[in-house]
Order: structure tokens, then C-alpha cells, then sequence
């Protein structure tokens, strides 16, 4: 059967899992939810997440949401409960091999391995968020003896859960969160382990830019180290690659030429308008305005209400707090058309803005 009912059982109720909790339950399917901490199936329980797993039963679908070390485990006695099993881990080749070494072909064909893309620098079940997955794309990575049924029942999960499903191989996903995910946040660790020995007169000059860069770098250095180890051959293959950027950096700042410096400028914008867009299509062009907002309660929430007045969409916004004066510069990030209008308008409306 490839229709979704339910039950689907939730293993693991942390941030993802009780996410998948709160978007099966917004769809009126029944959950239910196990986690070595007793804590976190009451909290999530308490969100509206779904209910204490019964000590027996199989659920139609069973959801993997567990630490890297510990997903082929729990996947194979989810196999052996019966009933189609996926991981939302973020690594899949690793965790295949080693199921497929304690798992009967018979019960490989019931699970389907798969990755939401989508999270947050916080974590456990109060994190959860039934929106989490919305318009996320959602890597479904079947193997050789995925029955279809299985793939479609995955799949299915996705799409309620608000996200798009992406069907790739799991070796090709493993390539493709190395490039776009494990090793941003390894470059984002470089840069804020540069600032731990900073003098403290430097670091008062951190602006958004840092900010940016540095944010990913905040998440648990346990649960990354196990992400990083279970997919090292794949993230150490674009390391080196970009060990080989860095030294051509080097000799390019040593060099006369300035045309060596600017290709390799060039290729990080090329590189940032390759990523798609909304609904995954071509990033639109857009503009920034920046607006200064006093550090008080409802200011932000004025501004936003006066942008929606006007009628201007925001795609992004970014907020750099100013240590030296009580206001903040929101930098909103609008299609290029209407940056100049919104700008006009914001000012009639006595809000400071600037080039």
C-alpha cells in the first residue's frame, strides 16, 4: 500500500522527530513516539506530537530520527516490528552498508533511506515545528532492493510533511551534502576558531558579515562529529579540492596580477547564483534596502507591518545590531524592481534608510 494512514511511529523526539510528529498529526494521522529520553516523548507528547509508542505493534510506517551512530541499529529492529522503515539521517551510504549486514533482503525491501533538508542550530522537542519541512526539499534515497510500495510510502511522508521529495542514489546524496552542507559548516568552524584567540578589541569590530559566515558553526560538536565521520571519504574528496582553492588564493595575494585574485572572486559569485531559487527555480535578482530601527519593542514588527502596506514581497532579511548606538540596520533583500520604491515609500514613512 503507498497511501499514508498511519500509524507512524516516530523514533527519536528530538528536533526532526517531533517536527515529523506535529506535520503527521497536522494531516489527522496517528504518531506515536519512542526516545531513550523519557523526557523528550513527554515534552513532544505535550506539543501535540502524538502518544507513547505501545510496547506492541507495527506501524505502517516507522521514522528513523536518531543520532548517526545509532541509525542502523534502530532501523533493523524497526524492520524486524515489520512495517516500511526510513531514517531522516543526513548521511545514507554508511548507514545502508551496515544495515544491509544485519537485515534478510526480505526486510531491506521495507526501507528506504531519506533527508529532510531542513533544521536549526537548536535542538530537542520544543524546537519542533510542524512548518519545518515546508517547501524544503527532502532527499528519498532508495537502494537496490527498495521495494516500490516502500518508495512511495517515503515519499508520501515528504509531501505531507510540506517538503519536496528529490529521489537521488545514496552515494550521489552523500556527494551532494558534502558539498552543500557538510562542508559549509566545516568552513563556518574554520572561521569562528579563528576568532576563540581573537584580541578582544578585534572582535568589536564583528559586523554581519562574521555573523553570517559564523552562525552554522554553533551546532553540537558531537552530533557534527558523527555526521562527519559516517561520510569522510566524500567530504575529505572536496576538502582537497578546496585545499588546492586555498593555495592558489595564497599565490594569487602574493601575486602582481590582479586578474588572478579576481577569478577566483568571480567564481564565488558565479558559485552563489548557481543556488536555486524559491520553489526551486532561478534565484530572482534582488536589491538590498537598509533600514535603521531603534532597539525597542515593536519596532521591527512597525516595519515589517509598513513594508506589507506597501506591498513589497521580502525574500530575506538580515538584522546587524550596532554596539555603539541603540539601533539595529535591517537589511531587507527584495527583488531588484521594487528596491527603489520601497526605499521612497519607507523614508515618506519616516524610517531612515540607506545606500
Amino acid at each position: 500500500m503507498s497511501e499514508l494512514v498511519g500509524p507512524v511511529h516516530v523514533v527519536g523526539a528530538g528536533l526532526l522527530g517531533t517536527s515529523v510528529g506535529l506535520a503527521a498529526r497536522r494531516a489527522g494521522l496517528e504518531v506515536w513516539l519512542t526516545d531513550h529520553n523519557h523526557e523528550h516523548v513527554r515534552t513532544a507528547s505535550g506539543l501535540g506530537a502524538g502518544v507513547p509508542a505501545p510496547a506492541e505493534g507495527a506501524a505502517q510506517l516507522t521514522v528513523v530520527a536518531v543520532p548517526p551512530d545509532h541509525i542502523a541499529e534502530v532501523v533493523v529492529e524497526a524492520l524486524e516490528r515489520g512495517g516500511v522503515v526510513t531514517d531522516v539521517g543526513s548521511v545514507k551510504s554508511l548507514p545502508l552498508e551496515q544495515i544491509a549486514d544485519h537485515a534478510e533482503e526480505k526486510l531491506l525491501a521495507c526501507y528506504v533511506g531519506s533527508h529532510p533538508m531542513a533544521g536549526s542550530e537548536r535542538s530537542g522537542p520544543l524546537a519542533g515545528t510542524a512548518a519545518l519541512f515546508d517547501g524544503r526539499p527532502w532527499a528519498i534515497t532508495p537502494h537496490t532492493h527498495s521495494s516500490a510500495g516502500a518508495i512511495a510510502l517515503v515519499e508520501a511522508l515528504a509531501l505531507l510533511c510540506g517538503a519536496e521529495p528529490v529521489r537521488l542514489s545514496p552515494v550521489e546524496h552523500d556527494r551532494a551534502v558534502a558539498r552543500t552542507s557538510h562542508l559549509p559548516h566545516l568552513l563556518a568552524v574554520l572561521t569562528a576558531g579563528q576568532l576563540a584567540e581573537a584580541q578582544p578589541e578585534h572582535l568589536l569590530l564583528s559586523g554581519q558579515g562574521v555573523r553570517d559566515v559564523t552562525r552554522i558553526a554553533g551546532g553540537d560538536p558531537d552530533l557534527w562529529g558523527q555526521i562527519l565521520r559516517s561520510n569522510h571519504a566524500a567530504v575529505g574528496e572536496i576538502l582537497r579540492d578546496v585545499q588546492d582553492d586555498l593555495a592558489r588564493l595564497v599565490n594569487a595575494l602574493a601575486s602582481s596580477d590582479p586578474d588572478r585574485l579576481g577569478e577566483i572572486l568571480t567564481r564565488g559569485v558565479t558559485g552563489t547564483r548557481a543556488i536555486p531559487g524559491k520553489h526551486g527555480g532561478p534565484a530572482l535578482a534582488t536589491a538590498s534596502v537598509y533600514v535603521s530601527v531603534p532597539d525597542e519593542p515593536g519596532q521591527l514588527a512597525r516595519l515589517f507591518a509598513d513594508v506589507g502596506e506597501i506591498g513589497v514581497n521580502v525574500e530575506d532579511f538580515y538584522i546587524d545590531h550596532d554596539p555603539a548606538r541603540p539601533v539595529g540596520l535591517v537589511e531587507l533583500v527584495v527583488q531588484d524592481t521594487a528596491a527603489e520604491s520601497l526605499r521612497g515609500s519607507l523614508e515618506t514613512r519616516k524610517w531612515l534608510t540607506h545606500r
